[in-house]
């Protein structure tokens, strides 16, 4: 692959915005399949999956997914992103 030339810093900041960018939509798409994931091996969510759209009609107030979901994903996304820094 040839190696991008640029003939200004404009070039270079506007492709690092970009790539800064993409990096932030990407730990994003992360921590929405890590949130989904979570929510699917509660035991709330085990049995929405086990009854289908019948499953909707079950209160989305469980403690144990509000715990998961407030404290444990933030948690997992920071080290995440401190791994990446």
């Amino acid at each position: 692959m040839k190696p991008k030339v640029y003939s200004s810093y404009e070039e270079i900041d506007r492709d690092l915005e970009i790539l800064k960018l993409q990096k932030e939509i990407d730990v994003r798409k992360l921590a929405l399949s890590m949130e989904k994931t979570l929510e699917g091996i509660t035991p709330m969510g085990m049995v929405k999956n086990f009854l289908g759209n019948t499953g909707a009609l079950i209160n989305k107030s469980d403690v144990v997914a509000g715990v998961l979901k407030n404290i444990v994903v933030p948690l997992i996304i920071s080290k995440f992103m401190k791994y990446l820094k």
